[in-house]
């Protein structure tokens, strides 16, 4: 199941610059996932962003799953670089650093 294409808050493609494929993992509830998706739109970039929370259970704990991969403490937000780069938390420095400002 694609969760970017449905037209809730679950998770959505926000158009920009293209840095990589950047996905944010968040809660909806959180104010550091927030500052962090609020930063990636001020940065005009090109990312996806996932509110795990809002999911149904079977995209739920596919999305845990893979967020595990990265960290394992599945701490929110986190942000996903390239598949090879993950920053929890709100970052600011290691974000710009990551993407190239």
């Amino acid at each position: 199941m694609n969760i970017f294409n449905q037209d809730t808050d679950k998770g959505k493609h926000v158009s920009g610059i293209d840095r990589g494929n950047v996905v944010m993992y968040g809660l909806s509830t959180c104010v550091w996932c927030k500052k962090t998706k609020k930063l990636l739109i001020d940065l005009g970039v090109d990312f996806e962003y996932v509110y795990v929370d809002r999911l149904e259970e079977e995209d739920e704990n596919e999305a845990v799953e893979k967020l595990r991969l990265f960290n394992p403490s599945v701490s929110f937000p986190t942000t996903i670089i390239n598949d090879e780069k993950a920053i929890v938390g709100f970052k600011e420095k290691q974000i710009r650093e990551a993407l190239g400002f």
